[in-house]
């Protein structure tokens, strides 16, 4: 699993996690709040100083929201007995069910040492008890496969300045990767055509999910977090309600029996329990009636949550701070990772260092493919930002782009000891191929040392940039020596099970001479992810006229 700079964090939209100014000021923290569950002036032993001093103070808590509703980020202090019987309320499951050749490559740390989060928040539709049947229906798919009807990609920038959160629709078709059930062994082969992005839950469980998400995103991911329909209900239950609002009576619902059953009068209206579950659900009678729409209206819950938590008072009764604990430890599924209270107690205090107007929530950029949707060109810009940790609001100054000199993540062979094939994908859509360009960059590779590069004369698919493939971890550093050699950014350098070795591709936007001319990058997120900022307080969803009561 990542080592990242958190160790055992727990995922949450949403921070929130604080001390009393006269517990801050005694120096009586209550865990390790810092990375590596020792920082932050802690010893890891429940001390400072190793001092090992008991904490008799009661926790002030506040909790943040995740996946559909909430994940808990620390712990009501009601001794250790207590402690572990939260603990072992926690469920967890393995990380990632993929093949290392299609995980993507750890997270590089910043100049400051300092390595970005990501965090995978999933809500699954499984139907498989009672009372996830009955808020979900649906009574043909009890205990059928569960599917993954919520994916958010949590990110936390290096220096925690920053989040975004990128929603995938589950209507998405991608290729899923091969995965295995680490229950019963059970292989799933990748796809050989396109599926639903949802069906990834029911290969081998969430880890299949993190698996799907590194493929398609090229992102590293750190932790997941999952919850389903009835652990939606309770920590929206424990939490006291959600204000969201419709610039219309809405009643979801249709005479097919469609719809979440969502009923609200114009205006806000603070949700909870099943209701809020009806809000996070409900497809038709939001805008255009999609997949994309509920997504919209998720980001709405979260960011209000956010608000919500942030601006409300400290929690200090003990009754409620147990009710708070019991439904989130109940509520969720993690990594291994994140399986523990102390663990999740670690991400509270970096989390809590991020403004909400600093938490930018997006949907992947996609069009229609029928009724589903597939990634646009923009999507890919989108997780190049992320993978570059890159703020979403456009509030960094990004970093600029490797250039020839940077440094490899590993060490490289020797540049005659690396296989290079060169194709030629120069064609645009008003352009076809320069004629001979594989064989004039693979000349000019064998030049620098590169004894072992080939020109490919077949065709190639049409590349707007030049980029270079590798399809293992393993031989990485020999993919960035050859862009490094060629002049090109870091960025150029892609992981791909498409390619079988090192495979440099000659893109459009170099159709003439040896020395590469890189395009402007693009450090703005585009408009099709159609970015909402956790502050604004204006958000409203739209009704669709035909569900308006």
């Amino acid at each position: 699993m990542a080592q990242s700079s958190v160790r055992g964090e727990v995922p949450a939209v949403e921070d929130t996690m604080s001390l009393t100014p006269q517990e801050q000021e005694s120096g009586e923290d209550t865990e390790p709040g810092g990375p590596d569950g020792g920082a932050s002036g802690t010893d890891g032993k429940g001390g400072r100083g190793g001092r090992g001093r008991p904490r008799r103070r009661r926790r002030v808590l506040r909790w943040s929201a995740t996946v559909l509703a909430v994940v808990i980020l620390g712990t009501a202090g009601a001794g250790y007995l207590y402690y572990q019987h939260l603990n072992a309320n926690i469920r967890s499951d393995d990380l990632n069910l993929g093949d290392a050749k299609d995980r993507a490559a750890q997270t590089k740390a910043n100049a400051a040492g300092q390595t970005p989060l990501n965090i995978l928040l999933i809500g699954s539709d499984a139907r498989d008890t009672a009372e996830n049947q009955k808020l979900g229906g649906a009574r043909d798919t009890f205990g059928g496969p569960p599917l993954a009807d919520v994916q958010m990609l949590l990110h936390v920038s290096a220096d925690r300045s920053n989040m975004s959160v990128v929603s995938i629709p589950r209507d998405t078709l991608l290729s899923l990767p091969k995965c295995t059930d680490p229950d019963d062994g059970k292989v799933y082969p990748a796809t050989q055509g396109r599926m639903m992005a949802n069906e990834s839950l029911g290969r081998g469980g969430p880890g299949c999910t993190v698996a799907t998400w590194e493929k398609l995103t090229g992102i590293h991911i750190d932790h997941f977090m999952m919850i389903d329909f009835s652990g939606v209900v309770s920590m929206a239950d424990a939490i006291g309600g959600v204000p969201v609002c419709v610039d219309a009576n809405v009643y979801s619902h249709t005479s097919a029996g469609k719809g979440s059953g969502l009923k609200l009068r114009k205006g806000t209206t603070s949700v909870q329990g099943k209701q809020a579950l009806q809000w996070l659900r409900t497809r038709y009678g939001f805008e255009d009636d999609t997949d994309l729409a509920r997504a919209k209206a998720q980001h709405m819950y979260m960011n209000s949550m956010v608000r919500e938590l942030r601006a409300s008072a400290k929690l200090t009764s003990p009754n409620k701070l147990r009710k708070l604990a019991e439904a989130a430890t109940r509520a969720i599924t993690v990594d291994n990772g994140l399986d523990s209270i102390k663990k999740m107690y670690d991400l509270a205090g970096e989390l809590q260092r991020v403004p909400t107007e600093r938490i930018t929530m997006t949907t992947m950029p996609n069009r229609y493919v029928g009724s589903r949707v597939e990634p646009t060109e923009d999507a890919e810009t989108l997780f190049r930002m992320i993978r570059d940790d890159v703020a979403l609001d456009g509030k960094d100054k990004a970093e600029p782009a490797a250039s020839a000199s940077a440094t490899p993540t590993a060490t490289a062979d020797a540049p005659a000891a690396i296989a290079v094939q060169v194709l030629n994908g120069t064609a645009t859509d008003t352009e076809a191929a320069v004629r001979g360009r594989a064989g004039t960059i693979a000349d000019l590779l064998t030049g620098k040392g590169f004894t072992r590069a080939v020109a490919d004369h077949t065709a190639a698919t049409a590349e707007p940039t030049t980029v270079v493939r590798y399809p293992s971890a393993d031989l990485q550093a020999d993919a960035q020596a050859v862009a490094r050699a060629l002049g090109l950014p870091a960025g150029a350098v892609k992981k791909s099970t498409d390619v079988s070795g090192i495979t440099l591709v000659v893109g459009a936007d170099w159709r003439s001479g040896t020395a590469y001319q890189a395009p402007a990058k693009k450090d703005r997120t585009p408009d099709s992810a159609q970015a909402i900022n956790a502050a604004d307080t204006s958000q409203c969803m739209h009704v669709d006229p035909a569900y308006v009561w």
